[in-house]
């Protein structure tokens, strides 16, 4: 029965996220973003774990995990000698964008809370912005002008009717 194809048996699996509407110049900013904020994130790491005070040493290493994880879902290729990474990055890539955009924030928040410094703060800034770069994406696409202006003359016509009829029935 395994492999039957039956009819509860799934098409396929689910369509990746990257084709919400992404063009494939902006899926490429958002990953080379999160490589960036990756090294970025080691680097500041590296710099923070080099203290004597424990809340530092803990956003160091919560960085420095931030970046496996950043380079793990978006270059998956650079963790080829972990046995999970294809899975993971597979996994990652069916994630909407705003999914992707709320993890990749949240990531980034967490060790300024444990310390806030400037070397969290530069660090971090990277990855946060690969998440609001993911969130971007998710709002989609402007509208063009002559479009919203229809949207709103069409509004503006229910608001005038609804208007009137309001005002004959008071009469």
């Amino acid at each position: 029965m395994s492999g039957s194809g039956g009819p509860g048996a799934p098409a396929g699996p689910a369509p990746p996220a990257q084709e919400e509407g992404m063009t494939w110049w902006w899926r490429w900013l958002c990953r080379l973003s999160g490589v960036l904020g990756a090294v970025s994130c080691a680097v500041s790491g590296l710099f923070s774990c080099i203290t004597i005070h424990p809340l530092n040493i803990a956003a160091g290493v919560w960085m420095i995990m931030n970046a496996f994880i950043l380079l793990l879902c978006e270059v998956p290729f650079c963790c080829q000698f972990v046995e999970f990474a294809n899975a993971v990055a597979e996994r990652v890539d069916q994630l909407r964008s705003w999914q992707k955009a709320v993890f990749y924030c949240g990531m980034a928040v967490v060790p300024i809370i444990m310390s806030l410094t400037l070397t969290t703060l530069l660090g971090n800034a990277v990855a946060f912005a690969t998440g609001v770069l993911y969130g971007l994406s998710a709002l989609g696409k402007k509208g063009d002008a002559i479009s919203y202006a229809r949207i709103q003359q069409q509004k503006q016509q229910v608001d005038e009717e609804k208007l009137v009829e309001t005002v004959e029935g008071e009469l």
